[in-house]
C-alpha cells in the first residue's frame, strides 16, 4: 500500500503493518514519519529495537537471520534498516524474500534516501508495498508551504494571520526544519492566540534555504525581488560564483535552442520531451520563452561569457554585481550594460 505522508497518522490510528518503507530527501517529514511509526510499534508492544546500517560492508543475511530468530520470551521487535542510497543492490533479493514471509512479531522499518520512479518499479519495492506500506516524502513547494505552516501552527493553538504565514514562508523558504523550529519558538513565547506579521518579524530569523536550482527557477519565473534575495543568500552561504554563472548560462542556451527549434516549426510539447523539461518546470520555461527573443538571449549569453572571464581574472568587474545584473535581465528586468573587455 502506498500512502502520502499526510495519511500516515490516520493509518496508524487504525492499523499496524509488518513493513514500512519511508523514502525521500526532505529530512523533517521523513524523520517525523519514522518517529510516528516507531512510537506506534512501541505502543503495540514492539519494545526491542535493532538497527541495521545498509552500507557497503553490510551482510544482508543478518536481516533474514534476525527475522527468523526464535524468541525465548516472546519479545516483539522493530527491525530498523537505514538505506541512505535508496538502492539495496544485492539486498533487493533479501527484501523481496522478507516481504514474502514477514513475521508477525517483527516490524521492519526502512528509512531510505529518495527512490525515483524506476526504483519504485522494481520487484523489491513492489514486494514491500504489497506486504506493508510505502511512503515517498517530497519537499514542500512554495505554494504548499503556507498551508503546511498554517496547519502546524493551528495544531499548537496559534491563530496566524495570512500575512504572518506569508512572512514566515519568506523567512524559511523551502526549509521545513527551520519552519518547525521557528513555530515551536513562537508557541513557547506566545502560548496561543493571534500571530501577526509584527510577531513574525520580531521572532523569526531569516533561515531561508537558498539553493542554486531554486534560484534558477525563480529567475525563469521572473520573480524579481526573490531573485535578488536568493542571490544574496547564495553569496552568504559561500556558493562559488562559477556555479551560478554555469547554471544561468545553461538555461540561456536551452532557451535559445527552444526558440530556434520552435521557429523551425516544432511543437512545444515535443521540444519539452526532447530537452527533458518535465511538467513541473514547463510553466516557468514558457514564461521565460514568452519574455525573451533570441537576440537578447544571445546578448545575455555574451554577458555570461564576460562574467566567466571576470571569475578567471581575465577581465575586470565585480563578480556578484555582474551575476545580479544577469539574473535580473533574465528575469525580465532592466540592467545596465557592461563594458566588455
Amino acid at each position: 500500500m502506498q500512502l502520502r505522508v499526510e495519511q500516515l497518522a490516520s493509518h496508524l490510528q487504525d492499523s499496524m503493518a509488518p513493513v514500512y518503507l519511508v523514502s525521500g530527501d526532505e529530512p523533517l517529514q521523513k524523520q517525523e514519519a519514522v518517529d510516528a511509526i516507531r512510537q506506534r510499534a512501541r505502543d503495540n508492544g514492539f519494545d526491542e529495537r535493532i538497527v541495521f546500517e545498509a552500507d557497503r560492508s553490510f551482510d544482508w543475511n543478518e536481516l533474514l537471520q534476525e527475522a527468523d530468530a526464535m524468541s525465548l520470551f516472546g519479545e516483539r521487535k522493530i527491525l530498523e534498516l537505514r538505506l541512505p542510497s535508496g538502492k539495496p543492490g544485492d539486498g533487493s533479493k533479501v527484501l523481496t524474500e522478507y516481504a514474502a514471509r514477514a513475521p508477525e512479531d517483527r516490524v521492519l522499518l526502512i528509512s531510505s534516501g529518495k527512490i525515483d520512479k524506476s526504483g519504485q518499479s522494481t520487484k523489491w519495492y513492489k514486494a514491500l508495498a504489497s506486504a506493508g506500506v510505502t511512503i515517498a516524502v517530497w519537499p514542500k513547494e512554495r505554494e504548499q508551504l503556507g498551508d503546511w505552516i498554517a496547519n502546524r501552527m493551528h495544531r499548537l493553538g496559534l491563530e496566524p494571520t495570512p500575512g504572518a504565514v506569508g512572512l514566515l514562508v519568506e523567512r524559511v523558504e523551502g526549509n521545513l526544519l527551520a519552519a518547525k523550529q521557528e513555530i515551536d519558538k513562537i508557541a513557547l513565547l506566545y502560548d496561543q492566540g493571534r500571530i501577526d506579521e509584527d510577531i513574525i518579524a520580531a521572532v523569526v530569523s531569516d533561515s531561508a534555504r537558498y539553493n542554486l536550482f531554486g534560484m534558477v527557477d525563480v529567475v525563469l519565473a521572473g520573480e524579481m525581488s526573490r531573485v535578488i534575495r536568493m542571490l544574496n543568500g547564495l553569496q552568504g552561504e559561500g556558493v562559488e560564483p562559477v556555479l551560478i554563472n554555469w547554471a544561468l548560462s545553461r538555461e540561456l542556451r536551452t532557451l535559445i535552442s527552444l526558440l530556434q527549434e520552435a521557429r523551425a516549426g516544432r511543437k512545444p510539447a515535443e521540444l519539452f520531451r526532447e530537452y527533458r523539461i518535465w511538467d513541473k518546470r514547463q510553466p516557468i520555461m514558457r514564461a521565460a520563452l514568452r519574455r525573451h527573443r533570441v537576440p537578447e538571449l544571445m546578448s545575455m549569453l555574451r554577458r555570461s561569457a564576460h562574467i566567466d572571464r571576470v571569475i578567471k581574472g581575465r577581465a575586470t568587474g565585480k563578480v556578484w554585481d555582474e551575476l545580479v545584473q544577469l539574473a535580473i535581465e533574465m528575469a525580465g528586468g532592466r540592467s545596465y550594460r557592461l563594458q566588455q573587455s
